[in-house]
């Protein structure tokens, strides 16, 4: 009996990783009936790290919140209060910046005025619920902001150089000229789920890496750059430091407060028991909607793969697309749902009916 570790990341927007472990299994099991399957969804400090806590916390609790969404609407959005320890008699936050201010949020992007406010206002929820703790996951970011928009839900102001206050996000970032951290709140203990090392600013900076993804085209990139460089200078942050740049600068910002910046991927899956899963198994699979040459750093599949390695255990991929820049060495085999599908459009229609027949395909393959 072959025994498989199910353990994807979410298809950002089109499937859950709870639902893509299941097609996957469901896949696998009409080839080899025989299999056992040990479902382990993950995460990365994106979309669905709340959803991957609240399954491996059973006593978890979603707490409601109204804050100000990227698109500049309200957004009804939620946190997670997990019970009290003894170092946390408060209780522990989990908040996903991906629920409050995250792209999927959008209708079309908004490069210069998209801001992270909403994740701001959600912390705030949870510090003045009580939490002795925060655990934040900054995947899946919609602005460029910096994290200003955060920052200034938490007390801080940002001003430009006539002493007023500057816009929301990018727009505002580069006239910041002054920064008045007078009224910031005291921050807990916060750990910073992010699933990518890059810097602030420079060629793998915030702004020059996932600046076009939101919106930035052109000499713009160049402008926020040396916006966020300026920042960094005010809030006394090292550019260089890695993950700074991770949700658009949020993580260098986040830093400033006073937290930690952790691999989001090793975080979930100590809590979720993933290593000792693998060490049993004889196959793990993992993927996310988009496999390409950002997937090696710090992201769900490069991070199991390393597992597996380290467990003999046979590593199998299925993402959404595999791009031609990617590095698939690490698994023994590989299975894109675009290909499989016939285009990237009816892969992302019907995404179940995809992972099952790719987990057919991985299946055969070993």
């Amino acid at each position: 009996m072959m025994r498989v570790v199910l353990a994807p990341d979410s298809f950002k927007g089109t499937i859950t990783a709870a639902d893509a472990a299941a097609a996957l299994a469901e896949g696998w099991a009409s080839i080899d009936p025989s299999a056992e399957f040990v479902h382990r969804p993950m995460a990365d400090g994106g979309e669905g790290t709340m959803a991957a806590f609240a399954a491996a916390v059973p006593d978890a609790e979603r707490m409601p919140v109204v804050v100000d969404g990227p698109a500049g609407v309200p957004v009804s959005a939620h946190w997670l209060l997990l019970p009290p320890t003894a170092d946390a008699p408060g209780g522990i936050a989990v908040i996903d910046l991906a629920s409050t201010s995250g792209i999927e949020l959008l209708d079309a992007l908004r490069p210069w005025d998209a801001d992270t406010t909403g994740f701001g206002q959600a912390i705030v929820a949870a510090l003045e619920h009580g939490v002795s703790r925060l655990v934040l996951g900054i995947g899946s970011s919609a602005s460029n902001d910096g994290g200003t928009g955060m920052l200034t839900a938490l007390g801080a102001r940002f001003l430009d150089s006539s002493g007023a206050a500057v816009a929301r996000g990018a727009r505002g970032l580069v006239d910041i000229a002054a920064v008045d951290l007078s009224g910031l709140r005291t921050a807990p203990q916060v750990r910073v789920l992010t699933d990518v090392t890059n810097p602030l600013a420079g060629p793998r900076g915030a702004a020059a890496v996932f600046g076009p993804q939101k919106g930035l085209a052109g000499d713009e990139i160049g402008h926020v750059d040396a916006a966020l460089l300026r920042l960094a200078g005010l809030l006394g942050l090292d550019p260089e430091l890695p993950g700074a740049g991770a949700a658009g600068g949020t993580g260098g910002a986040l830093v400033a407060w006073g937290a930690t910046l952790a691999p989001g991927a090793a975080e979930v899956a100590e809590l979720i028991g993933l290593a000792d899963a693998i060490a049993e198994a004889d196959v793990v699979i993992t993927g996310e909607g988009s496999f390409d040459g950002q997937s090696g750093d710090g992201k769900v599949p490069s991070y199991i793969a390393g597992l597996a390695t380290a467990s003999r255990a046979t590593a199998l991929l299925a993402a959404g697309r595999i791009a031609a820049d990617s590095d698939t060495a690490l698994f023994a085999a590989s299975a894109s749902l675009t290909t499989l599908a016939g285009s990237s459009d009816a892969a992302l229609a019907d995404p179940e009916r995809w992972l099952r027949e790719a987990g057919a395909l991985l299946a055969r393959s070993v």
